[in-house]
């Protein structure tokens, strides 16, 4: 056999160490300083391509040189390059220049049509990305536009709201609205679903809500969420709706009117008791020809309720033990009354349940409804 063909044989050996991972072999082909790393190249090729295989289609030799056209196949199941695994099955075409002396690979030389297709798949993973962060600055804009940029202001009454949305927006939104006599109506609510389709839903049901109640300019909030599901069954995507709890407060009364279209139960505490404030009620959007329940309490001094949305309750810790709403309505039952803002402990118990490094996955919403100490109670 010529040392030309020694030289093929030996090349056709390297590309079956390569398929094979076989670290041994690479030693025993090529010098020491070029083994090593070739090897650590070829460890982050089998890591991306883990059923890598490659061979030698076209060689051409003088001397001590070789010329190899090559091809591999590999399915893209790692990360490689900064390129994200895409599970795709890829084929690459490429060429290597190797020396041989005294049986030994000595100088190396490679290049591939591999950094075409990465180059091309980081352009798209960039625009991708850079597609829903631009989806993700509307879906923010067009929440925190649809909600109220100003806090009714009652003698003798808090009212304080926080919202604080996660990355990825969700559809969570409450409102205030300017009633006859004096009264004023509370809402609080999720629409279902992640960035601009939650963020367009809510800032409808926002805006029906808003026209509805002040249409009506009734005392029933059951009739409201009624009139706002009839229009909103036909013009929301049938995989979606929206959870709302809807109040009615006469201030000068403390009478507190209510309805729940399937949203989390609020919290009234009271004389050092808390306890959820009940009425049956489907989710807005699902179905036509809803009712719903309606309930009515009187609040005095020192009463107030709290509002909430899922973001609180179903956090998870590093454990995925969720935050609950039985440990939700016992910081209530326990910090209610204190001067204090409740929103304030409820964050600091949250963010020290979840603990450090805590990725929010829902947008939280607390909206709290206090009747000042200071006002004398109604008879």
């Amino acid at each position: 056999m010529s040392v030309e063909e020694e030289n093929k044989a030996l090349c056709n050996r390297r590309a079956e160490a390569i398929s094979k991972g076989d670290f041994d072999a690479i030693d025993e082909l090529y010098v020491p300083d070029l083994a090593q790393p070739i090897k650590h190249r070829l460890a982050e090729i089998r890591r991306a391509f883990p059923d890598y295989h490659g061979t030698n289609i076209v060689q051409i030799a003088e001397g001590d040189w070789v010329a190899n056209r090559f091809v591999f196949h590999g399915t893209h199941l790692g990360e490689f390059e900064g390129l994200s695994p895409t599970g795709e099955r890829v084929t690459f075409e490429g060429l290597a220049i190797d020396k041989i002396v005294e049986g030994k690979i000595v100088d190396s030389w490679a290049d591939f049509d591999i950094y075409d297709l990465l180059d091309s798949r980081l352009v798209q993973e960039q625009r991708k990305r850079e597609l829903i962060e631009q989806e993700l600055r509307l879906a923010r804009s067009i929440q925190q536009t649809s909600l109220p940029n100003e806090v009714p202001a009652l003698e003798g009454w808090l009212i304080t709201p926080f919202y604080q949305p996660a990355r990825e927006v969700g559809g969570d939104f409450y409102d205030f609205h300017f009633l006859s006599e004096g009264r004023r109506g509370l809402v609080v609510g999720d629409a279902t679903g992640k960035g601009v389709p939650a963020a367009l839903v809510m800032s409808t049901t926002l805006g029906m809500l808003q026209s509805t109640a002040q249409a009506l300019d009734s005392f029933s909030p059951g009739e409201v969420l009624s009139q706002v599901n009839e229009t909103l069954f036909s013009r929301i995507p049938s995989n979606m709706f929206v959870t709302c709890f809807y109040a009615i407060l006469d201030p000068n009364s403390g009478s507190l009117s209510y309805a729940n279209a399937g949203h989390d139960l609020p919290y009234l505490w009271h004389s050092s008791e808390c306890e959820e404030l009940r009425a049956r009620g489907m989710p807005l959007g699902l179905m036509p020809g809803m009712s719903f329940e309606e309930k009515e309490i009187e609040l005095v001094a020192g009463d107030g309720v709290l509002f909430y949305t899922d973001g609180l309750v179903e956090a998870h810790d590093p454990q995925r033990e969720m935050f609950g709403f039985p440990r939700l309505q016992a910081l209530v039952s326990e910090h209610g009354e204190e001067e204090r803002s409740l929103e304030e402990t409820l964050l600091e118990e949250l963010y020290s349940f979840v603990g450090e490094g805590w990725e929010q996955e829902d947008d939280i919403t607390l909206l709290t409804l206090r009747r000042s100490p200071s006002r004398s109670r109604t008879s």
